[in-house]
């Protein structure tokens, strides 16, 4: 194998090893099949802390769609019969760089990873009752969208065009993705309760 075969195959590599984003911004990137790995790695180490309080733990959002766009922060719902059950958790999920960050909505906690003297996430972890709404809104709105590309395209096509208005204000990105999303989850509730 050349010089130049082996430059591309790392930096294949580093690519695909590339996670995290600044806290506040937002960049789309391509869909890349690592975060699912990834994403599988760290649900693995969540489950060898938190498996006598964790009904369920789902890969979520973008990153779990697959061709469509994302900002590569790996979403990952871990549901439990009560908030408070995570609670004994915190020091031992912090010492597996995982810090807790409080209430992020009503009726859910977020943890987050990544490198904090970057100020950049890599992941968020939601804390969420299982089966409550949350979840399965979080978990329909994930298989329609992988079960029909074409309204995972259109979801992508407003992402796309909010990124590129909101690229350092996260906070108004996430505000204007609203409105598609309720769309589509009204569609993804309908279809989920017919399969």
């Amino acid at each position: 194998m050349d010089n130049q075969t082996n430059q591309k195959k790392q930096f294949d590599f580093e690519k695909k090893q590339h996670l995290g984003l600044i806290r506040g911004t937002v960049c789309l990137v391509p869909h890349d099949d690592y975060w699912e790995c990834n994403a599988q790695k760290t649900i693995s180490l969540l489950w060898s802390v938190l498996d006598k309080i964790a009904i369920d733990i789902q890969h979520i959002g973008s990153t779990s769609i697959k061709n469509i766009h994302a900002k590569p922060i790996i979403d990952i719902v871990v549901g439990l019969k009560q908030l408070d059950d995570i609670l004994p958790y915190i020091t031992l999920l912090k010492e597996k760089n995982i810090f807790f960050r409080g209430e992020e909505r009503t009726e859910q906690l977020l943890f987050v990873k990544g490198d904090f003297t970057k100020d950049t996430r890599t992941h968020h972890i939601h804390i969420a009752i299982w089966n409550s709404d949350i979840w399965n809104n979080y978990i329909a709105f994930r298989d329609y969208l992988n079960e029909f590309p074409e309204k995972a395209i259109k979801y992508d096509v407003v992402k796309m065009n909010l990124a590129q208005l909101y690229s350092n204000d996260r906070n108004t990105y996430t505000n204007e993705k609203n409105e598609i999303i309720s769309k589509l989850l009204i569609e993804a509730k309908v279809w989920k309760s017919s399969t």
